[in-house]
């Protein structure tokens, strides 16, 4: 009988272990700190007993981590893979869209932030990234739009973001 007791003890303890490092990674994916995001994520990547949704969030995160980083080409990767598997996720979408920016490649991004509008056409991040797409790609007046509309739909969160960013470039003095 004890040996039985310490066969489920043993058991419990390796399930709960198990249990455990899933719920670790699971943080880990979500953090603030880029290295423990990627780290978490591809834990959660490489075990593959996720459910399709949970595994498109997790490839998506490690993109933003990567892109977070620099690696923009890294980044699109897990971009692709998460989009692969959820066509219909708008922030990813737009996260590739801001990444092929980021990455020098603004126009190669325009359709993703295009269909990430068609999905969600009040997201201010979205139209965020594709005024920075229009800016770049020497459409000022589109740019202007997006910039506006991002500010109406992001309200004062939106509005302080753009304030700081002129201010850093000395074109806002708070007046």
């Amino acid at each position: 009988m004890k040996g039985l007791l310490g066969i489920f003890v043993v058991l419990g303890l390796a399930a709960g272990f198990a249990g455990s490092a899933r719920a670790d990674s699971a943080t880990d994916c979500f953090s603030e700190d880029i290295e423990r995001r990627i780290e978490g994520c591809t834990a959660l990547i490489e075990r593959r007993d996720e459910s399709l949704a949970d595994l498109s969030l997790a490839y998506a995160m490690r993109a933003l981590a990567y892109s977070l980083k620099g690696h923009y080409d890294t980044a699109i990767r897990d971009y692709d893979a998460a989009i692969a598997m959820r066509p219909d996720f708008a922030v990813a979408l737009n996260n590739r869209a801001w990444a092929y920016f980021r990455w020098g490649r603004a126009s190669t991004g325009l359709a993703d932030v295009e269909k990430s509008l068609q999905l969600s056409p009040a997201s201010p991040h979205a139209l965020d990234t594709r005024a920075h797409i229009r800016q770049a790609l020497g459409d000022p007046q589109g740019a202007l739009n997006d910039y506006d509309k991002a500010m109406w739909h992001g309200g004062a969160r939106m509005i302080k973001l753009y304030q700081c960013g002129l201010t850093e470039a000395r074109l806002y003095t708070g007046e």
